[in-house]
Protein backbone atom coordinates (compact mmCIF):
# COMPACT_ATOMS: atom_id res chain seq x y z
CA UNK A 1 0.00 0.00 0.00
CA UNK A 2 2.95 2.40 0.67
CA UNK A 3 4.95 1.40 -2.61
CA UNK A 4 1.25 1.93 -4.36
CA UNK A 5 1.14 5.37 -3.14
CA UNK A 6 5.05 6.26 -4.12
CA UNK A 7 6.20 5.87 -0.86
CA UNK A 8 10.43 4.43 -2.07
CA UNK A 9 12.38 2.90 0.08
CA UNK A 10 15.40 4.28 -1.04
CA UNK A 11 16.29 6.69 1.27
CA UNK A 12 16.66 9.20 -1.70
CA UNK A 13 13.35 10.45 -2.73
CA UNK A 14 10.85 11.80 -0.16
CA UNK A 15 7.96 9.59 1.20
CA UNK A 16 6.49 11.10 3.79
CA UNK A 17 3.39 12.74 1.26
CA UNK A 18 2.27 9.04 0.62
CA UNK A 19 3.18 7.73 3.87
CA UNK A 20 0.51 10.83 5.09
CA UNK A 21 -1.69 9.72 2.65
CA UNK A 22 -2.02 6.36 3.74
CA UNK A 23 -2.27 7.88 7.15
CA UNK A 24 -5.11 9.78 6.14
CA UNK A 25 -6.74 6.71 4.20
CA UNK A 26 -6.70 4.85 7.23
CA UNK A 27 -8.70 7.05 9.73
CA UNK A 28 -11.29 7.86 6.74
CA UNK A 29 -11.85 3.92 7.32
CA UNK A 30 -12.34 4.10 10.92
CA UNK A 31 -8.78 3.12 11.96
CA UNK A 32 -6.13 0.51 10.74
CA UNK A 33 -2.40 -0.35 10.08
CA UNK A 34 0.31 1.47 8.16
CA UNK A 35 2.99 -0.99 7.85
CA UNK A 36 6.30 0.40 6.55
CA UNK A 37 8.58 -2.38 4.96
CA UNK A 38 12.11 -3.16 5.37
CA UNK A 39 14.06 0.20 3.45
CA UNK A 40 14.71 3.65 4.23
CA UNK A 41 12.10 6.10 4.31
CA UNK A 42 13.50 9.60 3.86
CA UNK A 43 10.64 11.94 5.43
CA UNK A 44 9.65 15.75 6.77
CA UNK A 45 6.58 15.96 9.02
CA UNK A 46 4.27 12.96 9.13
CA UNK A 47 1.19 13.34 10.83
CA UNK A 48 -0.47 10.84 13.26
CA UNK A 49 -4.20 10.51 13.25
CA UNK A 50 -6.57 9.14 15.49
CA UNK A 51 -7.22 5.19 15.17
CA UNK A 52 -3.97 5.02 12.86
CA UNK A 53 -1.44 2.33 14.02
CA UNK A 54 1.96 2.97 12.55
CA UNK A 55 4.40 0.07 12.35
CA UNK A 56 8.10 -0.05 11.80
CA UNK A 57 8.69 -3.59 10.55
CA UNK A 58 11.99 -5.22 10.61
CA UNK A 59 14.38 -3.52 8.57
CA UNK A 60 12.62 -0.40 8.46
CA UNK A 61 14.17 3.51 9.08
CA UNK A 62 12.50 6.37 8.75
CA UNK A 63 14.90 9.31 8.09
CA UNK A 64 14.59 12.92 9.04
CA UNK A 65 14.90 14.56 6.11
CA UNK A 66 17.15 17.98 6.10
CA UNK A 67 15.64 20.95 4.83
CA UNK A 68 19.08 22.48 4.23
CA UNK A 69 19.67 19.25 1.31
CA UNK A 70 16.51 17.83 1.03
CA UNK A 71 14.68 20.22 -1.07
CA UNK A 72 11.75 20.02 1.67
CA UNK A 73 10.20 21.62 5.08
CA UNK A 74 8.62 20.41 8.10
CA UNK A 75 5.70 21.90 9.42
CA UNK A 76 5.76 24.98 10.73
CA UNK A 77 5.43 25.53 14.51
CA UNK A 78 2.10 26.55 15.71
CA UNK A 79 1.08 30.05 16.11
CA UNK A 80 0.54 30.01 20.21
CA UNK A 81 1.09 33.41 21.06
CA UNK A 82 3.89 34.64 23.41
CA UNK A 83 5.49 31.37 24.99
CA UNK A 84 6.79 33.25 27.99
CA UNK A 85 7.59 30.62 30.59
CA UNK A 86 8.74 27.63 28.58
CA UNK A 87 11.36 27.61 25.71
CA UNK A 88 10.14 26.88 21.93
CA UNK A 89 11.18 23.45 21.79
CA UNK A 90 8.02 22.94 24.51
CA UNK A 91 5.71 25.26 23.37
CA UNK A 92 5.29 23.54 19.62
CA UNK A 93 4.70 20.09 18.10
CA UNK A 94 3.86 20.10 14.89
CA UNK A 95 7.56 20.91 14.11
CA UNK A 96 8.42 17.37 14.61
CA UNK A 97 8.97 14.14 12.43
CA UNK A 98 6.30 12.51 13.51
CA UNK A 99 3.56 14.43 15.49
CA UNK A 100 -0.11 14.46 16.51
CA UNK A 101 -2.11 16.78 18.49
CA UNK A 102 -5.98 15.46 19.82
CA UNK A 103 -5.89 12.08 18.22
CA UNK A 104 -6.44 9.14 20.53
CA UNK A 105 -6.37 5.20 19.69
CA UNK A 106 -2.66 5.63 17.91
CA UNK A 107 0.13 3.73 18.24
CA UNK A 108 3.97 3.54 16.87
CA UNK A 109 5.33 0.27 17.18
CA UNK A 110 8.50 -1.18 16.13
CA UNK A 111 11.19 -3.72 15.20
CA UNK A 112 12.07 -0.72 12.96
CA UNK A 113 14.27 2.46 13.72
CA UNK A 114 13.85 6.34 13.54
CA UNK A 115 17.02 8.53 12.71
CA UNK A 116 17.01 12.07 13.19
CA UNK A 117 19.45 13.20 11.03
CA UNK A 118 18.01 16.31 9.67
CA UNK A 119 16.53 17.53 12.87
CA UNK A 120 18.16 19.86 15.51
CA UNK A 121 19.03 19.79 18.73
CA UNK A 122 18.73 23.64 19.16
CA UNK A 123 15.94 26.09 19.93
CA UNK A 124 15.24 29.63 21.35
CA UNK A 125 15.09 29.40 25.27
CA UNK A 126 11.87 30.95 26.82
CA UNK A 127 11.47 34.45 26.74
CA UNK A 128 11.33 34.99 30.63
CA UNK A 129 14.06 36.89 31.79
CA UNK A 130 14.71 36.31 35.34
CA UNK A 131 18.15 34.98 34.38
CA UNK A 132 19.13 33.26 37.41
CA UNK A 133 16.91 30.62 37.38
CA UNK A 134 16.25 30.82 33.25
CA UNK A 135 19.84 29.11 32.98
CA UNK A 136 21.90 26.60 35.41
CA UNK A 137 24.26 28.47 37.22
CA UNK A 138 27.29 26.48 35.66
CA UNK A 139 26.25 28.27 32.37
CA UNK A 140 27.18 31.85 33.69
CA UNK A 141 30.59 31.78 31.86
CA UNK A 142 29.47 31.77 28.57
CA UNK A 143 29.43 34.17 26.05
CA UNK A 144 26.50 35.75 24.27
CA UNK A 145 27.52 33.87 20.83
CA UNK A 146 28.21 30.72 23.17
CA UNK A 147 24.43 30.19 24.28
CA UNK A 148 23.52 31.90 20.70
CA UNK A 149 24.94 29.09 19.02
CA UNK A 150 22.84 26.67 21.61
CA UNK A 151 19.55 29.47 21.20
CA UNK A 152 18.31 29.92 17.47
CA UNK A 153 16.13 32.82 17.07
CA UNK A 154 12.53 31.89 16.61
CA UNK A 155 12.32 32.76 13.11
CA UNK A 156 15.75 30.79 12.32
CA UNK A 157 13.70 27.46 13.70
CA UNK A 158 10.94 28.04 10.76
CA UNK A 159 10.84 25.17 8.25
CA UNK A 160 13.68 22.62 10.68
CA UNK A 161 12.27 19.84 12.82
CA UNK A 162 13.59 19.37 16.38
CA UNK A 163 11.71 16.69 17.61
CA UNK A 164 11.38 12.92 16.35
CA UNK A 165 7.90 12.82 18.01
CA UNK A 166 5.48 15.33 19.71
CA UNK A 167 1.80 14.51 21.04
CA UNK A 168 -0.68 17.28 22.32
CA UNK A 169 -3.80 15.94 24.16
CA UNK A 170 -3.66 12.37 22.82
CA UNK A 171 -5.67 9.70 24.44
CA UNK A 172 -4.52 6.21 24.44
CA UNK A 173 -1.18 6.50 23.06
CA UNK A 174 1.31 3.13 22.78
CA UNK A 175 4.76 3.20 21.73
CA UNK A 176 6.65 -0.02 21.61
CA UNK A 177 9.53 -1.86 20.12
CA UNK A 178 11.39 0.84 18.16
CA UNK A 179 14.96 2.61 18.24
CA UNK A 180 15.52 6.38 17.96
CA UNK A 181 18.77 7.24 17.37
CA UNK A 182 19.20 11.37 17.58
CA UNK A 183 15.96 12.85 18.64
CA UNK A 184 16.92 16.32 17.98
CA UNK A 185 15.41 19.07 21.25
CA UNK A 186 13.49 15.79 22.41
CA UNK A 187 13.19 12.21 21.29
CA UNK A 188 9.81 11.48 22.46
CA UNK A 189 7.68 14.81 23.95
CA UNK A 190 4.03 14.22 25.05
CA UNK A 191 1.99 17.26 26.70
CA UNK A 192 -1.27 17.35 28.15
CA UNK A 193 -1.82 13.36 27.15
CA UNK A 194 -3.77 10.43 29.02
CA UNK A 195 -3.45 6.71 28.95
CA UNK A 196 0.27 5.91 27.47
CA UNK A 197 2.33 3.46 27.46
CA UNK A 198 6.11 3.71 26.51
CA UNK A 199 7.47 0.35 26.19
CA UNK A 200 10.76 -1.53 24.57
CA UNK A 201 12.41 1.67 23.19
CA UNK A 202 15.68 2.08 22.82
CA UNK A 203 17.13 6.43 22.58
CA UNK A 204 20.65 7.83 21.77
CA UNK A 205 19.92 11.15 21.50
CA UNK A 206 21.12 14.82 21.82
CA UNK A 207 18.94 15.93 24.21
CA UNK A 208 16.07 15.06 26.40
CA UNK A 209 14.96 11.37 25.62
CA UNK A 210 10.88 10.88 27.08
CA UNK A 211 9.42 14.27 28.13
CA UNK A 212 6.26 13.67 30.01
CA UNK A 213 4.78 17.13 30.65
CA UNK A 214 1.11 17.57 32.13
CA UNK A 215 0.54 13.75 31.70
CA UNK A 216 -1.52 11.42 33.45
CA UNK A 217 -1.97 7.67 33.49
CA UNK A 218 1.34 6.71 31.49
CA UNK A 219 3.72 3.80 32.20
CA UNK A 220 7.13 3.65 30.67
CA UNK A 221 8.79 0.44 30.87
CA UNK A 222 11.98 -1.72 29.86
CA UNK A 223 13.44 1.37 27.75
CA UNK A 224 17.30 2.01 27.21
CA UNK A 225 17.65 6.00 27.22
CA UNK A 226 21.47 7.36 26.24
CA UNK A 227 21.11 11.10 26.73
CA UNK A 228 24.88 12.73 28.02
CA UNK A 229 23.25 16.27 27.00
CA UNK A 230 20.32 16.39 28.41
CA UNK A 231 18.08 14.26 30.80
CA UNK A 232 16.97 10.82 29.61
CA UNK A 233 13.36 10.53 31.15
CA UNK A 234 11.61 13.83 32.46
CA UNK A 235 8.10 14.17 34.39
CA UNK A 236 7.62 17.57 34.52
CA UNK A 237 4.45 21.01 33.84
CA UNK A 238 5.40 23.19 31.70
CA UNK A 239 2.66 25.80 30.83
CA UNK A 240 3.22 24.68 27.18
CA UNK A 241 -0.96 24.46 26.77
CA UNK A 242 -1.27 27.81 28.00
CA UNK A 243 -3.00 26.66 31.16
CA UNK A 244 -1.73 24.75 34.75
CA UNK A 245 -2.51 21.26 33.92
CA UNK A 246 -0.63 18.39 36.21
CA UNK A 247 1.40 15.33 35.63
CA UNK A 248 -0.39 12.14 37.95
CA UNK A 249 0.00 8.58 37.96
CA UNK A 250 2.99 8.24 36.09
CA UNK A 251 5.22 5.02 36.47
CA UNK A 252 8.67 4.25 35.59
CA UNK A 253 10.10 1.30 35.70
CA UNK A 254 12.57 -1.39 34.70
CA UNK A 255 14.55 1.42 32.52
CA UNK A 256 18.12 2.05 32.04
CA UNK A 257 19.64 5.66 31.57
CA UNK A 258 22.89 7.20 30.91
CA UNK A 259 25.08 9.29 29.65
CA UNK A 260 27.90 7.34 27.38
CA UNK A 261 29.14 9.54 24.33
CA UNK A 262 26.51 10.02 21.43
CA UNK A 263 25.71 6.67 19.99
CA UNK A 264 27.76 4.64 21.79
CA UNK A 265 24.89 3.03 23.63
CA UNK A 266 23.55 1.67 20.64
CA UNK A 267 26.71 0.54 18.85
CA UNK A 268 28.05 -0.70 21.91
CA UNK A 269 31.11 0.63 22.78
CA UNK A 270 29.41 2.60 25.55
CA UNK A 271 32.33 5.14 24.88
CA UNK A 272 33.33 7.82 27.95
CA UNK A 273 35.39 10.52 26.03
CA UNK A 274 32.74 13.49 26.62
CA UNK A 275 32.68 14.49 29.84
CA UNK A 276 30.59 17.85 30.15
CA UNK A 277 27.27 18.34 29.21
CA UNK A 278 26.14 21.90 27.83
CA UNK A 279 25.48 23.07 30.49
CA UNK A 280 29.24 22.74 31.43
CA UNK A 281 28.24 19.99 34.31
CA UNK A 282 29.36 16.91 33.62
CA UNK A 283 27.24 14.50 31.75
CA UNK A 284 23.44 13.91 31.90
CA UNK A 285 21.39 10.98 31.71
CA UNK A 286 19.37 11.11 34.65
CA UNK A 287 15.55 10.34 35.55
CA UNK A 288 14.24 13.27 36.87
CA UNK A 289 11.01 15.28 37.99
CA UNK A 290 10.94 18.83 37.21
CA UNK A 291 12.59 21.30 36.23
CA UNK A 292 9.40 23.21 34.86
CA UNK A 293 6.96 22.42 37.88
CA UNK A 294 4.22 25.43 37.01
CA UNK A 295 1.35 22.05 37.59
CA UNK A 296 0.93 20.44 40.25
CA UNK A 297 2.68 16.30 39.87
CA UNK A 298 1.75 13.53 41.91
CA UNK A 299 1.70 10.10 42.49
CA UNK A 300 4.79 9.14 40.33
CA UNK A 301 7.03 5.56 40.90
CA UNK A 302 10.33 5.30 39.80
CA UNK A 303 11.27 1.66 39.99
CA UNK A 304 14.10 -0.79 39.34
CA UNK A 305 15.97 1.18 37.21
CA UNK A 306 19.54 1.63 36.37
CA UNK A 307 22.19 4.70 35.84
CA UNK A 308 25.17 4.67 34.43
CA UNK A 309 27.65 7.12 33.75
CA UNK A 310 25.15 9.38 34.40
CA UNK A 311 23.76 12.23 37.28
CA UNK A 312 21.54 10.81 39.94
CA UNK A 313 17.91 11.05 40.77
CA UNK A 314 16.89 14.63 40.74
CA UNK A 315 13.79 15.69 42.40
CA UNK A 316 12.73 19.35 41.76
CA UNK A 317 9.92 21.87 42.57
CA UNK A 318 10.76 25.51 42.03
CA UNK A 319 8.11 27.07 39.75
CA UNK A 320 4.78 27.01 42.41
CA UNK A 321 3.90 23.43 41.99
CA UNK A 322 2.39 21.26 44.73
CA UNK A 323 5.10 17.19 44.09
CA UNK A 324 3.81 14.58 46.34
CA UNK A 325 3.67 11.02 47.06
CA UNK A 326 6.79 10.23 44.82
CA UNK A 327 8.49 6.84 45.32
CA UNK A 328 11.59 5.53 44.25
CA UNK A 329 12.64 2.20 45.04
CA UNK A 330 15.80 -0.53 43.60
CA UNK A 331 17.76 2.41 41.83
CA UNK A 332 21.21 0.95 41.00
CA UNK A 333 23.61 3.68 40.05
CA UNK A 334 27.20 3.66 38.80
CA UNK A 335 29.59 6.45 37.63
CA UNK A 336 27.16 8.91 39.35
CA UNK A 337 28.58 12.29 37.60
CA UNK A 338 26.54 14.39 40.34
CA UNK A 339 24.51 14.18 43.54
CA UNK A 340 23.22 10.35 43.55
CA UNK A 341 20.00 11.88 44.81
CA UNK A 342 18.69 15.20 44.59
CA UNK A 343 15.85 17.15 46.05
CA UNK A 344 14.96 20.87 45.77
CA UNK A 345 12.51 22.74 46.68
CA UNK A 346 13.31 26.39 45.26
CA UNK A 347 12.05 29.86 44.41
CA UNK A 348 12.80 30.26 40.19
CA UNK A 349 9.37 31.05 40.26
CA UNK A 350 9.28 31.36 36.26
CA UNK A 351 5.51 31.67 36.10
CA UNK A 352 2.96 34.71 35.75
CA UNK A 353 3.08 37.27 38.25
CA UNK A 354 1.75 36.07 42.06
CA UNK A 355 3.37 32.68 41.31
CA UNK A 356 4.41 31.40 44.89
CA UNK A 357 6.64 28.97 46.03
CA UNK A 358 5.07 25.58 46.28
CA UNK A 359 5.71 22.50 47.82
CA UNK A 360 7.85 19.03 47.94
CA UNK A 361 6.43 16.44 50.43
CA UNK A 362 5.51 13.16 50.97
CA UNK A 363 8.87 11.34 49.06
CA UNK A 364 10.21 8.15 49.73
CA UNK A 365 13.55 6.77 48.72
CA UNK A 366 14.67 3.44 49.35
CA UNK A 367 16.82 0.54 48.43
CA UNK A 368 19.25 2.23 46.59
CA UNK A 369 23.01 1.38 45.43
CA UNK A 370 25.49 3.56 44.18
CA UNK A 371 28.96 3.64 43.17
CA UNK A 372 31.88 5.91 41.61
CA UNK A 373 29.87 9.23 42.98
CA UNK A 374 31.73 12.27 42.48
CA UNK A 375 32.89 13.40 45.91
CA UNK A 376 31.79 17.05 45.85
CA UNK A 377 28.09 16.12 45.92
CA UNK A 378 26.31 13.60 48.65
CA UNK A 379 22.97 12.82 48.95
CA UNK A 380 21.65 16.32 48.85
CA UNK A 381 17.73 17.73 50.18
CA UNK A 382 17.77 21.06 50.24
CA UNK A 383 14.44 23.27 51.00
CA UNK A 384 14.23 26.68 51.80
CA UNK A 385 13.87 29.19 54.97
CA UNK A 386 10.01 28.80 55.96
CA UNK A 387 9.50 26.38 53.16
CA UNK A 388 11.20 23.18 54.19
CA UNK A 389 10.86 19.83 52.15
CA UNK A 390 9.01 17.55 53.95
CA UNK A 391 8.07 14.01 55.04
CA UNK A 392 11.05 12.61 53.25
CA UNK A 393 12.41 8.98 53.84
CA UNK A 394 15.31 7.32 53.06
CA UNK A 395 15.74 3.69 53.52
CA UNK A 396 18.32 1.46 52.82
CA UNK A 397 20.91 3.18 50.87
CA UNK A 398 24.54 2.47 50.04
CA UNK A 399 26.42 4.59 48.71
CA UNK A 400 30.22 4.31 47.80
CA UNK A 401 31.86 7.85 46.69
CA UNK A 402 34.99 9.12 45.54
CA UNK A 403 36.22 10.90 48.05
CA UNK A 404 38.59 14.05 48.13
CA UNK A 405 37.42 16.87 49.77
CA UNK A 406 39.65 19.15 51.72
CA UNK A 407 39.53 21.28 54.82
CA UNK A 408 38.54 24.38 52.74
CA UNK A 409 35.34 22.33 51.50
CA UNK A 410 34.19 21.21 55.28
CA UNK A 411 34.77 25.10 55.91
CA UNK A 412 32.34 25.87 53.42
CA UNK A 413 28.62 27.64 53.94
CA UNK A 414 26.68 26.71 50.77
CA UNK A 415 24.56 29.39 49.77
CA UNK A 416 20.85 29.72 49.83
CA UNK A 417 20.58 30.85 46.19
CA UNK A 418 16.69 30.14 46.19
CA UNK A 419 16.28 31.55 42.56
CA UNK A 420 18.51 29.74 40.98
CA UNK A 421 18.35 26.86 37.99
CA UNK A 422 18.40 24.00 40.27
CA UNK A 423 21.23 21.77 39.68
CA UNK A 424 23.42 20.15 42.80
CA UNK A 425 26.32 22.04 41.18
CA UNK A 426 24.70 25.19 42.20
CA UNK A 427 25.53 24.76 45.90
CA UNK A 428 29.24 24.57 45.01
CA UNK A 429 31.22 21.43 46.73
CA UNK A 430 29.22 20.60 49.83
CA UNK A 431 30.76 20.30 53.22
CA UNK A 432 29.70 16.85 54.13
CA UNK A 433 30.30 14.09 51.73
CA UNK A 434 27.36 11.71 52.09
CA UNK A 435 24.51 13.69 53.20
CA UNK A 436 23.66 16.99 53.52
CA UNK A 437 20.41 18.88 54.38
CA UNK A 438 19.22 21.94 55.10
CA UNK A 439 15.73 23.61 55.42
CA UNK A 440 13.88 20.09 56.44
CA UNK A 441 10.66 18.69 58.25
CA UNK A 442 10.01 15.06 59.28
CA UNK A 443 12.54 13.23 57.55
CA UNK A 444 13.45 9.40 58.07
CA UNK A 445 16.29 8.03 57.11
CA UNK A 446 16.92 4.16 57.75
CA UNK A 447 19.68 1.91 57.24
CA UNK A 448 22.17 4.73 55.46
CA UNK A 449 25.50 3.46 54.69
CA UNK A 450 28.11 4.85 53.05
CA UNK A 451 32.33 5.20 52.58
CA UNK A 452 34.62 6.74 50.38
CA UNK A 453 37.63 5.68 48.55
CA UNK A 454 40.52 7.87 49.84
CA UNK A 455 41.45 10.50 52.09
CA UNK A 456 37.99 13.10 52.99
CA UNK A 457 38.14 15.47 55.18
CA UNK A 458 34.42 16.38 55.45
CA UNK A 459 31.87 15.30 58.43
CA UNK A 460 30.42 12.42 56.46
CA UNK A 461 26.73 14.05 57.85
CA UNK A 462 25.96 18.30 58.32
CA UNK A 463 21.92 18.80 59.01
CA UNK A 464 21.14 22.77 58.80
CA UNK A 465 17.50 23.98 60.12
CA UNK A 466 16.44 20.52 60.62
CA UNK A 467 13.20 19.34 62.69
CA UNK A 468 11.70 16.05 62.97
CA UNK A 469 14.21 14.05 62.02
CA UNK A 470 13.99 10.64 62.69
CA UNK A 471 17.80 8.87 62.09
CA UNK A 472 18.08 5.18 63.03
CA UNK A 473 20.03 2.62 62.26
CA UNK A 474 23.11 4.70 60.86
CA UNK A 475 25.79 2.43 60.65
CA UNK A 476 29.67 3.82 61.83
CA UNK A 477 31.14 5.76 58.78
CA UNK A 478 35.10 5.71 58.52
CA UNK A 479 36.52 8.69 60.37
CA UNK A 480 36.48 11.72 58.05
Amino acid sequence: MIADLGAFADGRSLAHGAINAAIAAAHQRGGGVVELPVGRFLCFSIRLLSGVRLHLGQGAVIEAADPARHGGAYDLPEDNGPQLYQDFGHSHWRNSLIWAIGAQDIAITGPGRIEGRGLTRNGPGSLWRAQAGERPLSMAAMSEAEVGALEQSHAAMRGLGNKAMAFRECRNVELSGFTIAGGGHFAILATGCEDMAIRHLSIDTERDGIDLDCVRRCVVEHCRVNSPNDDAIVVKTSLGLGRLAPSEDIAIRHCTVSGYDLGTMLDGTLGRTQQFAPDRDRVTGRIKIGTETNGDIRRVTIEDCHFERSRGLAIECVDGATVEDITAHRLTMREVTTAPIFLRLGARLRGPEGTRIGALRRVEISDIRATGIAHEFPVIIAGLPGHPVQQVALRDMDLSFDGGGTAQDAARQPPLVPDAYPEPSMFGVLPAWALWMRDVQDVTVERFAARHAGDDARPPVILRDAQGLNLREMPHWPPA
